[in-house]
């Protein structure tokens, strides 16, 4: 039964929440209380910014009383935090996702293709409106909240490089990819897949999604081929080079 046909029912509009016999909202209540504020808390972040957004006006728009906010979240760093840590969570569920589905999926399926489903995957969740706006607002609290900061990495930043690490993992032991280092390997595939795309996008350039595409496309073969080349090519490249530049 929702929240309106339970004041309907009780007859007293004004209260937020169902009481249990003790005072205290039921653990449903609660939980629905909890879940509005967030709503209300990340519309408001994503429409007016960190700063202009106050707790008195979440707990206007959510229906609830001040204190109950003060008291759940503490102050708007600890509300904020909250917001983060939930679209983090929505953010890395594609990758996850897409991740599980390249494990459950043949052998006989060319790396470098299962690479290109997880990129576009990151593509979408990383440099999206959402993710960049408070991928903005989390750089800018950074210095002064620097708690912020630590959240953004050990909620997004690390279980990404992780998740990815447990699908290299796999590749490698299905001799599909030869690494030392799986963490290291994903912090780069990371990095030069999505990490230009984003940042550009942080900083007010739209993402064209024919091109993120072309050049996520382009670093994943060089990932996979590295930079130099086959062994054989490293003892010619430099005499190549200055071949090169003699020529010119």
């Amino acid at each position: 039964m929702g929240l309106a046909a339970t004041k309907a029912k009780t007859a007293t509009p004004r209260r937020e929440v169902l009481k249990s016999r003790g005072g205290r909202p039921t653990k449903s209540a609660a939980i629905e209380r909890d879940q509005r504020l967030i709503e209300v808390a990340t519309r408001l972040f994503l429409d007016r910014g960190f700063d202009a957004t106050s707790l008195d006006a979440v707990a206007e728009a959510a229906r609830v009383s001040k204190p109950t906010v003060y008291s759940r979240y503490g102050d708007k760093r600890g509300l904020f935090a909250a917001v983060l840590r939930r679209e983090i969570a929505r953010w890395l569920a594609p990758l996850s996702a897409a991740a599980e589905t390249q494990l459950s999926s043949g052998s006989d399926i060319p790396v470098e293709q299962r690479l290109v489903e997880i990129g576009r995957e990151m593509l979408t969740f990383t440099c999206g409106p959402d993710a960049v706006a408070f991928s903005r607002m989390m750089t800018a609290q950074a210095i002064n909240f620097p708690d912020v900061a630590k959240l953004g990495k050990e909620e997004g930043w690390l279980k990404a490089v992780a998740t990815t690490a447990r699908f290299f993992d796999h590749l490698v032991a299905q001799g599909a990819l030869d690494v030392d280092d799986t963490t290291i390997a994903a912090e780069v595939f990371l990095d030069v897949v999505v990490g230009h795309t984003h940042r550009m996008a942080t900083f007010g350039t739209p993402m064209e999604l024919k091109a993120a595409e072309k050049r996520m496309r382009a670093a994943i073969k060089l990932f996979l081929s590295g930079a130099i080349g086959p062994a054989d090519r490293i003892q010619s490249a430099p005499k190549a080079a200055q071949r090169r530049r003699s020529s010119r």
